[in-house]
Formats: structure tokens, C-alpha cells, sequence
């Protein structure tokens, strides 16, 4: 029997030494895999549902998730999207993820940008997901750091 959680959100954050639009380029929900390899393939699924944009995660373990887009900004820089199905199933019923940016436009880090990656689960959901999913993002974070940092040193090497 699963531990039951005292919260059902899981909030990550983390400050990526790269400006804003190297991070931004990095948050689409079908290329994912560009920057977290714990993914193995980020494919569109075609005809799931009509007005939706559902793209099929593949992890390396093999788990196959489909995750819904429910919202895009270029705007206000952040994504929604939730996870519809599972194979093998998820041991809870439902979980929607936001990703938001912010520019650093002051001090030490200016240039640099923020980013809170929160996740809501549903309320079935054990502290082993919590936990789970708090390294995930942690983890996916970081790689995000990575792909943005040497994005932005290739483009400065581009300008020279």
C-alpha cells in the first residue's frame, strides 16, 4: 500500500545562467527529448483527439505517456500540459504539470532566467510519486540548465 502524501504538488525550481529565449526554445512538449535524456522519443499523436496537441513520450525504461498540451504562452512564457494515458498505468489518476519562465533582468544573474516547473497530482497519489516526481524535475532541471548554457556559448561563439 502506497504512503499516502501530506501535498499533492511538487514545486521545482532553478536559476539557468542563460537568457531567457535559449530556455524558452527548449520548452515544447514534443522536444522534450532534445534536452532530458531520460526520454527516449517525443513523437506527435495524430488524430487522439481533435483539438488537442498530444505528443507520446517514450522514457528510456520504455513507459509510453501520452501528455496533453493545455496551454502555450510565448507571451507570458509557460506551458501546461497533462499526462492523458499510461503503459504500463500510473499508480494515480491524474497530474498536470506547469513549466514558467521569467527573465532575470537585475543583479548577478541578470541575464539569466528563472524557472518553476510545478506538477499537481491527483489525490490518489503516494509520497513515492511525490518524491519521484521531485527528482524528475530536479533532474530535468538540470539538463535544461545544460542545453540552455551551451545554446547560449555557441551563439556567442556564432557572434564573434
Amino acid at each position: 500500500m502506497a504512503t499516502i502524501a501530506t501535498t499533492n504538488e511538487v514545486i521545482e525550481s532553478a536559476v539557468i545562467r542563460a537568457p531567457l529565449s535559449n530556455v524558452w526554445h527548449f520548452l515544447k512538449i514534443g522536444e522534450f527529448d532534445k534536452f532530458w535524456p531520460a526520454l527516449k522519443s517525443c513523437e506527435p499523436v495524430k488524430g487522439y483527439i481533435d483539438e488537442a496537441n498530444v505528443t507520446q513520450w517514450t522514457y528510456q525504461d520504455d513507459t509510453i505517456v501520452n501528455v496533453k498540451l493545455d496551454e502555450h504562452s510565448s507571451i507570458d512564457h509557460f506551458i501546461t500540459y497533462s499526462i492523458i494515458t499510461a503503459e504500463p498505468s500510473l499508480g494515480y489518476s491524474s497530474v498536470t504539470n506547469t513549466i514558467r519562465c521569467w527573465p532575470v533582468t537585475h543583479g548577478e544573474l541578470e541575464n539569466s532566467t528563472f524557472v518553476r516547473w510545478s506538477s499537481k497530482f491527483s489525490s490518489d497519489a503516494g509520497i513515492e510519486v511525490i518524491e519521484d516526481a521531485k527528482y524528475k524535475r530536479r533532474e530535468a532541471l538540470s539538463y535544461l540548465s545544460v542545453a540552455a548554457m551551451h545554446m547560449a556559448t555557441a551563439r556567442q561563439e556564432h557572434q564573434k
